[in-house]
């Protein structure tokens, strides 16, 4: 397993950090005070492929490996976790499921509008009394009426829908089917019947909106299906498990924005006469985010190779996301710790990274969820006599 990145690689990651620098971090504080995204940055990020990481060509995209568009979201995710949780959802959850699954008249029409960088995509799984559940949970459903579905439910937490055409639902088709009783659709978000609710206040990630969404008789032709009827749960199974990469991507990213205000300020300081970097407790600090960010950046990178690979990653991707949302956690809050009474205020990028970073452990499968992902596969993999390192 070789983690040396190729010269393209190379120089696409040095590409999307320039283009972070100079169009992303100087509007971070902006977009986290208002709520509101750098939509001029945006409307640029066609030219690097950041609005269709995976996505092929012909549609618009970059046709970029799982590394690459790790590295992407890293990029972003270090100056801006708003901008950087809306790209990561726009194409592992927006773009991803249309490309995996999409018949070509799917992605000839939809693709190419949400590549261009006026739009974003969007994915709604998730209900109010829906979340880590969905196979017992979700109730959503959508009834065959001759050539359409008919739809009726709420969605939650919902992120991108409002600058969205077309969303994809996980929607219940056949109640007495279990976990083949689901199945995706492309819903047009100016469909009759259907509401977008005000954006939920939260936390952090403030330029990042996310909407409760209902479904009122909403009606959809049966074309609108994505993929085959009663796929639906197993078409989100691996968009979680791709989306758990990404996340863990971002919160790397965090993590590496984190460290390096921390590292900067420690310098800079002053007290008792020298740098606070030169105590020894502060050093300690600065060496334990060092050895962890590498630490999760290396599972996060080993869980995009594997997939790269064809190999089974589900795994190493719950792995990896677990680690490096914790890592985001403990490296943004010794960087608070590190800044002070400064690291308090909203005047200090850390501050910002403290209540981003939150969002990590609960967005694609919460880290309770992602131990019992690791652990059923351990067993799994010990009573098969198929447990490997690799």
């Amino acid at each position: 397993m070789d983690f040396e990145l190729n010269d393209e690689l190379k120089m696409f990651h040095r590409a999307v950090r320039d283009f972070c620098e100079k169009e992303l971090k100087p509007h971070a504080h902006i977009a986290h005070e208002t709520g509101e995204l750098n939509w001029d940055a945006i409307k640029k990020m066609p030219s690097l492929g950041l609005t269709g990481l995976q996505v092929s060509e012909a549609f618009g995209g970059v046709e970029m490996d799982t590394l690459g568009a790790a590295i992407a979201v890293e990029e972003i995710g270090r100056v801006c976790g708003s901008t950087a949780l809306t790209i990561s959802a726009h194409n592992g959850l927006g773009c991803g499921p249309i490309m995996a699954w999409g018949t070509d008249a799917q992605k000839e029409k939809w693709l190419p509008m949400l590549t261009s960088g006026d739009t974003l995509g969007a994915l709604a799984l998730t209900e109010p009394q829906a979340g880590s559940d969905l196979l017992n949970g979700a109730q959503t459903k959508a009834v065959r009426d001759g050539d359409e579905w008919v739809i009726n439910g709420t969605k939650a937490w919902i992120t991108n829908v409002a600058w969205s055409p077309v969303l994809t639902v996980l929607l219940r088709t056949d109640a007495e089917s279990g976990s083949r009783g689901f199945s995706m659709m492309l819903v047009e978000t100016d469909r009759e019947g259907f509401t977008i609710h005000p954006p939920e206040k939260k936390m952090g990630l403030n330029a990042s909106k996310s909407h409760m969404l209902t479904f009122d008789n909403v009606r959809v032709p049966v074309s609108n299906i994505l993929g085959d009827e009663g796929n639906g749960f197993y078409q989100t199974m691996q968009t979680l498990d791709n989306g758990r990469i990404s996340i863990g991507a971002l919160s790397v990213g965090l993590a590496q924005g984190a460290y390096e205000e921390m590292v900067k300020y420690a310098m800079d300081r002053t007290a008792f006469g020298e740098p606070i970097a030169k105590k020894q407790l502060i050093q300690e600090k600065i060496a334990n985010a060092a050895m962890e960010i590498e630490a999760a950046r290396t599972l996060i990178y080993k869980a995009a190779w594997m997939k790269d690979k064809g190999k089974k990653f589900t795994k190493i991707a719950s792995i990896a996301k677990l680690k490096a949302s914790l890592v985001a956690e403990k490296v943004c809050y010794d960087a608070v710790q590190v800044h002070g009474s400064a690291g308090y205020s909203r005047d200090y990028a850390v501050e910002r990274m403290y209540r981003d970073q939150r969002l990590m452990q609960i967005g694609e499968g919460t880290n309770e969820i992602q131990y019992l992902v690791i652990a059923r596969n351990v067993l799994k993999e010990f009573e098969s006599g198929t447990f490997t390192m690799l």
